[in-house]
């Protein structure tokens, strides 16, 4: 869901809350070298070992997060803080509104999803077979309604009411 400098720009913002400029400055230096390091393994066959995960995300990952860093480093010396706040970051709260929005947007997708499918687990799905003459009737009533047969059975089962007994009833309504 997330891509290689949506991840890095959220771990970068949160990591670099309070450091300061050579703090920041160390950051883009280990970045160098976790760059070089996962180009390096995977060059190397079975240079992966035991850590198995996709090397190619990896150093995207990497390379996503060094231009961060990188970012972050030249908007200090430009602007001439003396730390990284996040929220004088005008560039970075912006990507970072715009990926809390995405966030948002992705879970009422899965909650719409999630309710499409408590709704379809409910549904019935009925082949109903009915003697002659009350099919005669169903499908007069249905044209008289401008309906098919379905439907008024669907009305029916909606409108019909089960009492404490047991008995079913249907009160009187107007099919449409």
């Amino acid at each position: 869901m997330w891509s290689s400098e949506d991840k890095a720009r959220d771990t970068v913002r949160r990591q670099g809350r309070g450091l300061s400029v050579s703090q920041v400055a160390e950051k883009v230096a280990e970045a160098v070298v976790r760059v070089r390091e996962t180009r390096q393994q995977a060059a190397s066959p079975g240079g992966w070992g035991e850590l198995g995960g996709d090397p190619e995300e990896l150093g995207r990952v990497w390379e996503a997060r060094l231009e961060e860093w990188r970012r972050v480093a030249a908007l200090l010396e430009s602007e001439g803080h003396a730390t990284y706040e996040p929220g004088q970051d005008d560039q970075g709260t912006l990507w970072a509104g715009e990926r809390e929005q995405r966030r948002r947007e992705a879970l009422t997708r899965q909650e719409g999803w999630l309710a499409q499918r408590r709704d379809e687990q409910d549904e019935l799905r009925v082949e109903l077979w009915l003697a002659a003459d009350v099919s005669r009737r169903l499908r007069a009533m249905a044209a008289r309604a401008g309906l098919v047969p379905e439907q008024v059975l669907a009305q029916l089962a909606e409108h019909a009411r089960v009492s404490d007994s047991g008995m079913v009833t249907v009160e009187p309504f107007l099919p449409g």
